[in-house]
């Protein structure tokens, strides 16, 4: 039995949430270039056509904060495609404060797209799927499920709150042939973390911080979805995969005298 096709993604339709920059758009690329047919959807429809024509995809707008319109994205492209095969959601906001000044609107713009936005794209993926009784769901969780630092509270707690979701929705779409895995990134390089790299103290702190010494390109994000998305990963399902240059991994940096 041959294992050269496991990443091969022809006949697959993938929709790539959050293609229009960043993360999603290297995983859109990757997907095309490992022979899927893609749709790029992103709340900046100018972002996803414009990716989707360099790569040969096709693209609209979306908005997952409203479980209506996601659940029409995704209904129009099995309508086109007549299924719809992987469907991956990198979307995510961040509001830096210390709980002490979050304010209600803050806590509700970072809920709203992290945790129900990802909520609303796995019912309505899960939904589809269930019923053709295939298919694979990644979400982009994050380092930030695991550990935290000063102001990060609400977006940790809907990137922990993504893993959970991601670990239920595998249990209970299982029976129908449906996977559902999370990526958890580390620092890379994206529109979101902008203000970082702005502040070049900052960067290096982060940089330094990972086992690799270095914040990740979003190309470099590209393996571990895919792998999950692909058959490789036929019996993967209900976890996190850390694609974080070892960051999870360290505690402390110490090196002992004469070392």
């Amino acid at each position: 039995m041959s294992h050269r096709g496991l990443f091969d993604l022809t006949g697959k339709i993938a929709a790539i949430i959050g293609g229009g920059s960043g993360i999603g758009a290297a995983v859109a690329r990757g997907a095309v270039e490992q022979g899927a047919t893609v749709a790029v959807l992103d709340a900046n429809e100018a972002a996803a056509k414009s990716v989707a024509s360099s790569i040969g995809a096709e693209a609209a707008g979306l908005d997952i904060r409203t479980p209506a319109e996601v659940r029409s994205a995704l209904e129009a492209i099995v309508l086109v495609h007549g299924s719809v095969d992987i469907v991956i959601c990198t979307p995510s906001i961040n509001v830096r404060k210390p709980i002490l000044q979050y304010s209600e609107d803050d806590f509700d713009r970072v809920v709203e797209v992290n945790l129900k936005g990802s909520f609303n794209v796995l019912q309505a993926a899960g939904r589809i799927m269930s019923s053709a009784r295939r298919g694979s769901i990644v979400i982009f969780s994050s380092i930030r499920s695991q550990v935290v630092e000063p102001g990060q509270s609400v977006y940790a707690a809907t990137k922990a709150g993504i893993v959970q979701l991601v670990r239920t929705a595998a249990v209970e779409f299982g029976p129908f042939g449906v996977r559902v895995n999370a990526v958890g990134p580390g620092v890379v390089e994206t529109p979101l973390t902008e203000p970082i790299k702005a502040h070049r103290e900052w960067y290096e702190a982060y940089a330094n911080k990972s086992a690799l010494k270095r914040w990740a390109k979003p190309e470099e994000m590209i393996g571990p979805t895919l792998f999950l998305a692909s058959d490789a990963a036929s019996y993967v399902t209900g976890t996190i995969l850390f694609a974080d240059g070892g960051w999870t991994a360290v505690d402390g940096r110490f090196t002992p005298p004469g070392m």
